[in-house]
């Protein structure tokens, strides 16, 4: 590996980086400087090393054998937000949706209120199509910067992601490094209440104190998720110490000592019960990745 201006660390532990609090360590853990630092790590690592990109650590289970090569982590210099002009915002890969939505509201730039309900970074929300309350990035994105996995630093405009719901054509192994979403003029009053409108939905609908990943299955359109997780009688149903969420049951939680392997079992027996009941096939929307140990 190549000299870096950024932090390398060696048998670093993920699970303190995730939500699920669960999970082995990475092989590598590298935290660049800037995008200059990460191009130039990226390029002069061995084409056969696997690279996965790590943001708030939100939807995802780290499996209990750790992650082999190099988990690469955007930290507070990929978490800047610029304004551009009256309606566009550019905004750093590690940037969260709260960061981003409050920079719109000062900005007095609305209809990106939604990224306020999404618990991840800039970068998780390009490369899955993130949505909530009736929004999607690609109504807002106009274009991603990415590095490729070679190092090469790439914009991508809206139309070459190829979004469809919850996922993008974006290739293996790029990491976004910044975004700009365009809004519309609106008050910063209003947008201050239509954020705090979805904060008390959540509050109100989900788990938000509690271990868990976020939203665990792709909603099966035009159906809701929890309610065919419910209807097949998935509600409170534990493997060890992992639980369905008696409050959503499309969030599985981590009581306290969960294993990864506890997490994902439980997933897929909700599938099978799901699919036994009804006929519907859930897809994950938590990424799984890592090796089961």
């Amino acid at each position: 590996m190549s000299a870096v201006r950024g932090k390398l660390t060696s048998a670093a532990p993920l699970a303190p980086l995730v939500w699920f609090k669960s999970g082995g360590a990475a092989e590598t853990l590298f935290e660049p400087a800037d995008v200059a630092d990460l191009q130039a790590f990226l390029g002069t690592l061995d084409p056969a090393v696997p690279v996965m990109a790590l943001g708030l650590g939100s939807n995802l289970i780290v499996r209990d054998g750790g992650v082999p090569g190099v988990v690469v982590r955007l930290g507070k210099p990929f978490a800047r937000v610029a304004r551009l002009d009256d309606v566009t915002l550019k905004c750093g890969g590690g940037a969260s949706g709260i960061l981003v939505s409050s920079s719109a509201r000062d900005a007095g730039i609305g209809g990106i209120e939604f990224l306020r309900s999404i618990p991840g970074t800039v970068g998780g929300f390009v490369r899955m199509n993130g949505g909530a309350y009736g929004r999607e990035v690609k109504d807002i994105l106009v274009e991603a910067e990415v590095v490729l996995r070679s190092g090469e630093l790439l914009t991508l405009g809206n139309s070459e992601l190829g979004y469809t719901y919850r996922h993008s054509a974006l290739p293996d192994g790029a990491i976004v490094v910044s975004a700009t979403f365009r809004g519309e003029p609106a008050e910063p009053a209003a947008i201050q209440a239509e954020m705090d409108r979805i904060a008390a939905s959540r509050e109100a609908s989900q788990p938000l104190r509690s271990k868990t990943g976020g939203s665990t299955f792709k909603n099966p359109l035009p159906k809701k998720a929890w309610e065919v997780i419910d209807g097949a009688g998935c509600r409170g149903l534990t493997i060890g110490d992992a639980q369905v969420s008696e409050k959503h049951c499309n969030f599985l939680l981590n009581l306290g000592s969960a294993t990864s392997a506890d997490i994902e079992a439980l997933g897929e027996e909700v599938r099978r019960r799901v699919a036994a009941h009804s006929g519907t096939e859930l897809e994950w929307e938590i990424q799984r990745v890592g090796v089961q140990r």
